[in-house]
């Protein structure tokens, strides 16, 4: 489920990309150069650009290297603003894409209005790559408890990017007494979503975690971010006390080293904690 296979869909040449802000930044020049096969790259970008000066705003420039061995500012875009330049470039290239976004976004709309699909069609995704039905119950509820808590965030007037990831991180080091990078890192993960690769009972803490801050947030009234930043630690501290206390009481660390990189069923019982 990552954003950037599919874009490494084009099979022609490697598509220079780099990570930023937890996603996938990939070089327009490099996408420009496939789909239309034009020999002056950036010549074309650049009239496309003035052409569509919306295009200005999904731009963020990094340091690649050139074909003259320095390294130059690169215009870049995340997915979405990749898929946006897709919609604007007339090439026999881009139809297979256009013709998949026009897809996602029918889907989308059937979703709007029935949303028990969007849920089905989440099951049938981790159905296909051999989760067990009671992980996948745990992950889409997972899912909605993000939802409604960023939704609470925003509400808030904490901002989307930055804010949302400290304050996640803030919640998880409080619940599980690590970051979500050191979580990752535990589970040999690089790239991958750290929940896509939880055990059943680390996702519940992690819902624990979240559910909490946001009443937390309900009830003390919580606005801007560093009050939904206390929030935050106090609705992981919650969920770390019940933690501490099953891990007393079985023996067992609830934070585990499984991940699901080799497709096998999630362990769900837990991990001997260190004597001593």
């Amino acid at each position: 489920m990552e954003d950037q296979n599919m874009l490494q869909g084009f099979n022609f040449k490697p598509i220079r990309k780099i990570w930023h802000n937890d996603e996938w930044y990939f070089s327009i020049i490099d996408i420009i150069e496939i789909l239309t096969e034009s020999a002056q790259p950036s010549t074309y970008w650049g009239m496309l650009k003035k052409r569509e000066n919306q295009l200005f705003t999904i731009c963020e420039k990094f340091k690649f290297l050139a074909p003259d061995g320095k390294m130059r500012p690169t215009d870049c875009a995340n997915t979405e603003g990749v898929l946006r330049i897709i919609m604007s470039v007339p090439s026999p290239k881009a139809e297979p894409l256009k013709l998949w976004l026009a897809q996602v976004g029918k889907e989308k709309i059937e979703e709007i209005n029935d949303p028990e699909l969007g849920v089905e069609r989440l099951h049938e995704l981790y159905r296909a790559r051999g989760y067990s039905e009671e992980w996948i119950k745990s992950r889409a509820k997972s899912i909605e408890i993000r939802k409604n808590l960023t939704d609470e965030w925003k509400n808030r007037g904490v901002k989307e990017g930055q804010e949302y990831a400290i304050l996640t991180a803030e919640i998880a080091k409080a619940t599980f007494g690590l970051t979500p990078s050191e979580h990752s890192q535990m589970k040999g993960l690089e790239r991958q979503n750290l929940r896509d690769h939880m055990t059943n009972i680390e996702l519940i803490f992690t819902m624990l975690g979240e559910e909490s801050t946001r009443i937390v947030a309900v009830n003390d009234d919580a606005q801007g971010f560093e009050q939904n930043r206390e929030a935050a630690e106090t609705g992981g501290h919650i969920a770390a006390v019940a933690r501490k206390k099953l891990e007393q009481r079985t023996g067992k660390s609830v934070v585990s080293p499984t991940n699901f990189i080799e497709g096998k069923e999630q362990d769900t019982e837990g991990y001997e904690l260190p004597k001593g």
